[in-house]
């Protein structure tokens, strides 16, 4: 008579230490957070390759490339960057600002950039940085191989206050240039492969 008990009390120990762990893993798999504090997240697929990294500026990581990491840099962000199927990284959205001993305001900005494949260079980038040392504020589509990268087009407005939308030739080298100055003054330029003004349009005169 004992033994059956204690056979029937192992079997009821042993489901229920099943069940407690079945709804544990089960509960591991979604779980509900008001708040959570960390210094970088990881997105990876399920054979390991990293897709995301959401990072502060201190763990961002250098530039990966099928996985692999080249020496950190200092990029003086922190953010998030994107990678494609293969580990490499093809873009992301990076944002700073800070002042340095002199007060001056330094890597002040966001940017959003896509990458070309199989390049670390930008085709793509999105922009607002206004600091002691950069001002670059607009859109820029650029040209880019294994070598360079080459604006092609470029949206935005400088210091001065002028809006301007400039498109460049397959050597990054200005062609068209339509603007309009803070004062309302509008024109159209057009420049040669040395950069020197061919012909211009703009507001007649009063005569």
């Amino acid at each position: 008579m004992l033994t059956k008990l204690l056979v029937v009390y192992s079997s009821v120990l042993t489901t229920l230490l099943a069940a407690t762990m079945l709804m544990g893993s089960a509960s591991a798999k979604v779980e509900n957070l008001d708040e959570i504090n960390v210094h970088r997240i990881n997105i990876r697929e399920a054979d390991g390759t990293l897709r995301l990294v959401i990072s502060n500026h201190a763990r961002l990581p250098g530039i990966i490339v099928r996985g692999k990491e080249s020496p950190p840099k200092d990029r003086p962000y922190a953010g998030m960057l994107f990678y494609n199927d293969e580990g490499t990284e093809n873009g992301g959205l990076v944002f700073g600002g800070r002042r340095n001993a002199k007060g001056e305001v330094v890597d002040s900005g966001v940017s959003l950039s896509f990458d070309r494949y199989g390049g670390n260079s930008q085709f793509v980038q999105l922009a607002g940085v206004d600091d002691s040392t950069n001002h670059i504020v607009g859109l820029t589509v650029s040209d880019t191989d294994a070598r360079n990268s080459r604006r092609r087009v470029l949206v935005g407005h400088d210091k001065e206050g002028v809006a301007r939308v400039s498109l460049m030739d397959r050597n990054g080298r200005t062609r068209i240039v339509l603007q309009v100055t803070p004062d309302g003054t509008p024109s159209l330029s057009f420049l040669d492969a040395d950069g020197k003004v061919t012909n211009q349009i703009g507001p007649t005169r009063s005569q």
